[in-house]
């Protein structure tokens, strides 16, 4: 007797015209058949966006559903990743009237860095310049600057530069006055660190670079200075 499970023409033939039934599929074969489907699913809605997902979702099965919501998570998560990350790169410039949206209503998780300034003050002219560097180096960051007196009137300019550090509104860390700062010695390196410190950016130094300098002239004034006679 002919096996119906042969693979012959004749026997495509007879399953074709429905005398015999359908070649019976071995159950190592069928498993690794479901799997290829399942991958293929999941390659699906894998490489789909956010939107894709959305449109399509009727024609997953309820077996996929959570693995699609797992996706969607996924790909939410990404994207407000990469809303953050691209979110500023730049220093903003904000009047009085823009203060409470842009400074205390910035956002969950927004940490602003605010310098007050005015022309014509070169350690203001400085800050500035760094600012514009790390706003590139901390995108995730939102640094702002302001004139002192369009920002708060009568703002006195003995206590400038003045920077305000907020998160999600509210004030963290204030730094008034040019001493603050070291005067027109400050490096971009040393406004990172400080900066670092009150949270408002993650740097990658791993110490303070003033602290380097000190050091360095430290260790110069112990060996210019005279050794008593006898020691």
């Amino acid at each position: 007797m002919q096996d119906p499970n042969e693979d012959t023409e004749w026997n495509d033939i007879l399953r074709k015209k429905g005398i015999l039934p359908p070649k019976e599929v071995p159950k190592d074969d069928e498993e690794e058949e479901l799997a290829l489907q399942q991958q293929s699913v999941v390659k699906t809605y894998d490489s789909m966006t956010l939107e894709e997902l959305e449109e399509n979702e009727d024609e997953f099965s309820e077996e996929d559903e959570a693995a699609i919501e797992m996706y969607r998570q996924k790909r939410l998560a990404e994207w407000k990743a990469a809303q953050v990350k691209n979110m500023f790169k730049e220093v903003g410039e904000i009047s009085g009237q823009d203060y409470i949206k842009e400074v205390n209503k910035a956002g969950e998780g927004i940490w602003v860095v605010l310098h007050l300034y005015k022309q014509g003050i070169p350690l203001c002219t400085l800050i500035n310049q760094h600012l514009s560097t790390l706003a590139r180096k901390f995108p995730q960051t939102k640094f702002l600057k302001s004139i002192s007196t369009t920002c708060i009137p009568n703002y006195p300019d003995r206590n400038l530069p003045t920077i305000f550090v907020y998160f999600e509104g509210e004030m963290k860390a204030q730094f008034i006055g040019p001493l603050v700062f070291g005067g027109m010695n400050l490096k971009v390196e040393e406004l990172e660190w400080r900066l670092s410190e009150t949270g408002a950016v993650k740097t990658d130094l791993e110490e303070n670079p003033k602290k380097q300098i000190e050091d360095k002239l430290l260790s110069s004034i112990r060996c210019s200075l005279p050794t008593r006679k006898g020691q």
